[in-house]
């Protein structure tokens, strides 16, 4: 790299002196921020053998099965409980919520069973009839602990022992646990039928009281018969689906096409579009105001008539219209003086975007990296998800003291289950068990389980955010390639998104993972914030919350700057091939110098990126509606027997949404980077023979400056 290249600006801000070697992307690289790269290496290393302690330790077996009161799995191939897959709970009404169902933190007995009760029955119904009717007490112990039989043990030490439950309701399987049948006759909820039930302790309860143990539950498993409708949908209407995806990937490579030559007309219709709708707001609050001339009561104060909850009653006043007169009169005129002042930059905004689509159309390979970068971030978030549950299912049963006494001073306390009927706690606390809490452990590794999840998610992170930038860089690259050819297409090398690709790997990895890591830093600081958010929402601590919501805020707002200055300092590493700091430094007041120009270009290139995604994402989903719907004559033999035709309509609104968004994403890093060369254009030459534009003859015409030097064939 010259000299010259290195410093844009020397200690006094003059402009470097002009390079005519300079032709773009800088070939003759080196490695930048190499302590970093080896850092990232480090952290991928140790990734990786994170990963693999975890798989050695975990057994994802624990979130597939169900875990009984003994640490054993319900439905395990080649145990007792291979049969057993369902689990089931002795007293669900001690249970708060499916939330502490599901988490296995019930405190009460739970069993592995093949299948759950069908049948309300109790206990004690059940021992009084034994003698006479043999088949209700073989039904009802297969919902006992393992071994028990004997129906002459008394109640009182049958449930304090929980030998057995104290009863059984009908129940349907969900998530492998057993839950109430629950069901609404009339608008009354009901267990089979049922609006009452033995509690087997000699009471007769609601079965809404069941509610709160199984909150939503109902509504859930109705969901499971929508969920296998969906299911249908999706395996006749696929192949449609993916037509449709089609359609909306031509019709976005078509409206990149189309913006090189309606850009401009576009967005001034949109202008005018407002005008006119203020202008017309302005005309309505006018007319309102002179309609309610000499109406009484229309000449109070807001003041006068102070505060009132119906909104309807300010809009009889006159002061109220005359007061939305003048802020759209304000509005109308900012936004035309905005047009006055602004107008040349808008105008070399639009031109940027036709020169996008115009560089897009020389390098159409650039479209599809995209699917590079999803595969890459597919990867990552499978190996974390993957680590993760291997961490979290680390360990080894812990057993912990559930007593049905409140005072119990063993409660909660950890437990050994092969000697625990042989201490004093079952005589301290009768009815005490040592049941299964979770998986843990005592040693190092297990002691520092959190401290791993919290590593997992922070290179999870990292990578994520360097999967991202290794493609912003490159795409950069490519782009700059294109700006910098002195004759285009001619001077554009060959596969300048390889080129671009092979470079931002060799040369500028460290580069990119340190910008990575800075982001990655502030996401898992608004995670932590996030969670101690959630974990604090029940508290009355107003200064907390305060405090936790200022944060919140100051970290959201910090990580939108550090993207947008990583995705800038990308740019430049592209182009220049130096640090990161320094390229971040230099994109920085590069953008400062033209903050207008940025300003207005990002205003209008959000606004038509958007108008382009709602038009495909509107035009396709309009076309499968009118498709599923059978109101396309030609196709209407062709159309699957839906049972909801919105599941594919939807699918295609949001896939076509998607599509766009990732081919406009692609137009939005092509036009950024052509704006930094443009900028970079500007301050490094004048546009004479010895130093001249790089920039295409529309955007020189737009300047007004001097004539464009003609380039050397």
């Amino acid at each position: 790299m010259d000299r010259d290249e290195e410093n844009y600006y020397g200690k006094h801000g003059e402009p470097r002196k002009f390079d005519p070697k300079f032709r773009g992307p800088i070939h003759n690289r080196h490695c930048t921020d190499i302590i970093c790269c080896v850092i990232f290496i480090v952290v991928i290393l140790g990734y990786i053998a994170l990963g693999v302690v975890a798989w050695v330790h975990g057994d994802p077996r624990k979130v597939i099965y169900p875990t009984d009161s003994y640490g054993q799995f319900c439905g395990q191939r080649d145990t007792l409980n291979e049969n057993k897959t369902i689990l089931f709970y002795f007293n669900i009404l001690k249970c708060a919520s499916p939330a502490v169902l599901i988490n296995l933190q019930c405190p009460t007995t739970q069993l592995c069973v093949s299948k759950c009760p069908d049948r309300f029955a109790t206990y004690i119904d059940v021992q009084a009839s034994y003698r006479y009717r043999p088949d209700q007490w073989n039904y009802f112990r297969q919902f006992c602990k393992p071994g028990f039989n004997n129906p002459r043990k008394s109640v009182a030490q049958v449930l304090r022992d929980e030998d057995c439950p104290s009863m059984i309701i009908p129940s349907r399987p969900f998530l492998k646990r057993c839950f109430p049948d629950f069901s609404t006759k009339n608008g009354v909820l009901t267990v089979a039928n049922q609006t009452t039930f033995k509690d087997g302790r000699g009471k007769t309860r609601n079965v809404t009281d069941l509610r709160e143990a199984a909150n939503g539950i109902n509504n859930v498993l109705d969901a499971r018969s929508v969920g296998m409708k969906i299911f249908e949908d999706y395996a006749i209407s696929w192949y449609w689906i993916l037509i449709g995806l089609f359609i909306a990937m031509m019709l976005s490579l078509l409206f990149l096409v189309l913006l090189r030559f309606t850009a401009g007309v576009l967005f001034w219709i949109f202008i005018f579009g407002v005008i006119g709708i203020i202008g017309y707001g302005i005309w309505h609050c006018y007319w309102e105001y002179d309609h309610l001339k000499g109406i009484p009561g229309s000449d109070l104060t807001v003041y006068d008539i102070g505060f009132q909850t119906d909104f309807k009653v300010y809009l009889q006043l006159r002061q109220t219209w005359l007061a939305f007169m003048i802020i759209l009169c304000g509005v109308e005129v900012i936004i035309i003086l905005m047009l006055i002042f602004l107008r040349n930059r808008i105008r070399i905004a639009i031109a940027l975007l036709k020169e996008g689509s115009r560089a897009i159309g020389y390098i159409m390979s650039t479209l599809f990296y995209p699917i590079v970068t999803f595969l890459l971030i597919a990867i990552c978030i499978s190996y974390w998800a993957v680590t993760a549950v291997f961490l979290a299912t680390s360990g080894e049963p812990v057993y912990k003291v559930m007593a049905n006494q409140t005072l119990c001073k063993y409660a909660n306390l950890t437990c050994d289950p092969e000697t625990f009927n042989t201490t004093n706690v079952t005589k301290l606390c009768p009815g005490a068990q040592c049941t299964f809490a979770f998986y843990g452990g005592e040693s190092l590794y297990h002691k520092y389980i959190f401290i791993f999840q919290l590593a997992n998610a922070f290179v999870f992170l990292w990578l994520v955010n360097f999967a991202i930038a290794l493609g912003q860089c490159t795409l950069a690259g490519a782009f700059a390639s294109y700006y910098w050819a002195y004759r285009k297409p001619a001077d554009i090398p060959l596969w300048p998104l390889f080129s671009s690709f092979g470079r931002a790997i060799r040369y500028h990895t460290g580069s990119l993972a340190f910008g990575a890591l800075i982001l990655a830093i502030v996401q898992l600081i608004r995670v932590i914030l996030e969670y101690l958010d959630h974990k604090l929402k029940g508290t009355h601590n107003s200064f907390t919350r305060f405090l936790l919501c200022c944060l919140k805020c100051c970290f959201w707002c910090l990580e939108k700057f550090l993207k947008f200055i990583n995705r800038n300092a990308y740019i430049m590493i592209a182009i220049y091939g130096k640090n990161f700091c320094t390229s971040a430094k230099d994109a920085f007041f590069l953008l400062m110098r033209n903050v207008v120009r940025v300003a207005v270009l990002d205003k209008v290139t959000d606004f038509l990126l958007f108008l382009g995604k709602i038009l495909v994402a509107g035009g396709v989903g309009v076309l499968a509606f009118f498709f599923f719907t059978q109101r396309i004559p030609v196709f209407a033999q062709e159309v699957p027997m839906l049972n909801y035709y919105w599941v594919p309509l939807l699918t295609v609104i949001i896939g076509s949404y998607l599509v766009a968004h990732g081919f406009f994403s692609v137009y939005a890093m092509c036009v950024d980077t052509l704006f930094l060369c443009f900028c970079e254009d500007l301050e490094r030459n004048d546009g004479s023979t010895a130093k001249p534009y790089f920039m295409s003859a529309s955007l020189h015409r737009i300047l007004g400056k001097k004539k464009l030097s003609p380039k050397k064939a």
